[in-house]
């Protein structure tokens, strides 16, 4: 086939932003993609709103960065939030911000976000071939294109943004590592990530579809007990196998696959983080007093949610039929303890078909952090998850996605003007 500018390897998030930059900016660009429908998984993302960035600085976005911040400092500054609302709203995506500065469009459609991208290729002349990138083109160290469907594309750039491993039946099924490897790059461990979380208490089955909100959870490592690994304010939501929610997928994130099999890490959910221990223990003097003769699970009723009332309470070593006002002082502190301090055990991360992200990918060692191009062959670029990158829930992983998109399409139009190969 005739050369391009530009060959896209994978239509979602950042492949689409990176092809509509392209495009937009005269170059002429393919994009490779297996599926019918382009920015498959995209569509799905927040329950189908689009979280799409944060409306935060570059410095905020790096903070919510697990791995390798430094190495997205460029991208994420030259192309920050701020610059990812504008070009959409430019492109007719109207956008607002939510509790915890996400932002979604105002339609709450993520169709809205995808479609935008792929009218700024239709409208500029791109193309999109249906197919699976089955082999890179490549000598002397530089990119010539690639073969898929036993057709040859020829282009002295490409991008591989095949995503990760999560969401497989979306098409990320982590072919895009193989051909990261075929051009002697180094692919880290990828687990899954932003992911449900499995635990060993048998009551989450009884609580499943429990959502907690402004509740505070912790994650320790067992073997560093003292400091907590991760600590946020937010909602957790039950499933019959563990928890997910945002508070327990960003939980996720921070855990090892070896060391939770070896239950090395330790979950604490304080129900009531607004009170300090001393004003909850006056709060249950206060509501002990007003009702002395009740029983346990009527004093916890004003505390819990009702199906968290027996799992809970199993925990107590009052009995069921006592009287509060009978409560001893040590009774009466059992019940602070683990209202502000309950814990749980996981033991597994659910698989890559619930996961939002990977874990892992193409070492950042081998990319150029300010253009996205392999230092080990000319004209081979990456953008989004297929990067050893991973953030936050909260809109930061789609900035990642867009913030490298943007970057090696800008180096694409600025500096390869004559590379284009026919």
């Amino acid at each position: 086939m005739n050369g391009f500018d530009a060959i896209i390897v994978g239509g979602g998030a950042a492949g689409l932003f990176a092809a509509a930059e392209l495009c937009e900016n005269g170059k002429k660009a393919v994009i490779i993609e297996p599926n019918r429908s382009l920015g498959r998984k995209l569509r799905i993302t927040g329950k189908g709103r689009c979280n799409l960035t944060n409306n935060c600085s570059a410095d905020e976005v790096l903070k919510n960065v697990l791995r390798n911040p430094k190495f997205l400092y460029s991208a994420v500054s030259k192309f920050p939030p701020e610059s990812i609302i504008k070009w959409f709203e430019a492109h007719g995506v109207p956008l607002k911000t939510e509790r915890g500065r996400r932002v979604f469009p105002v339609s709450d459609s993520a169709d809205d976000v995808a479609e935008a991208m792929i009218r700024v290729i239709s409208d500029h002349g791109g193309q999109v071939f249906r197919a699976k990138a089955d082999s890179l083109i490549i000598s002397d160290g530089q990119v010539h294109g690639i073969i898929c469907n036993g057709k040859e594309l020829y282009s002295n750039n490409v991008i591989l943004a095949t995503g990760g491993k999560s969401y497989p039946k979306t098409g990320s099924d982590g072919g895009g590592y193989s051909l990261a490897e075929s051009a002697g790059h180094t692919v880290t461990p990828t687990q899954p990530s932003l992911v449900p979380i499995e635990l060993a208490e048998s009551f989450c089955a009884s609580v499943s579809g429990l959502t907690l909100k402004s509740v505070c959870l912790y994650l320790y490592d067992t073997d560093k007990p003292k400091k907590a690994l991760y600590h946020e304010l937010g909602e957790l939501t039950f499933m019959s196998c563990g928890i997910a929610g945002p508070l327990g997928l960003s939980a996720s994130c921070l855990m090892d696959s070896v060391k939770l099999e070896r239950k090395g890490y330790k979950l604490v959910i304080d129900f009531k983080p607004g009170l300090t221990d001393e004003q909850l223990d006056s709060r249950l003097l206060r509501d002990i007093k007003s009702a002395p003769q009740s029983s346990p699970d009527s004093l916890l009723a004003g505390l819990l949610p009702a199906s968290m009332i027996e799992p809970f309470s199993e925990r107590l070593s009052i009995s069921k039929t006592a009287q509060i006002g009978n409560m001893t002082r040590e009774q009466r502190a059992e019940i602070l303890r683990l209202l502000k301090r309950f814990d749980l055990t996981p033991t597994a991360l659910r698989g890559f078909d619930e996961a939002i992200i990977t874990r892992g990918g193409v070492s950042v060692k081998e990319i150029s952090p300010q253009t996205m191009e392999s230092k080990l062959v000319k004209g081979l670029y990456f953008a989004g998850e297929i990067i050893d990158c991973d953030a936050f829930t909260g809109g930061y992983n789609l900035t990642i996605a867009f913030s490298t998109a943007h970057a090696a399409a800008s180096d694409i139009i600025k500096d390869k003007e004559d590379e284009k190969w026919v």
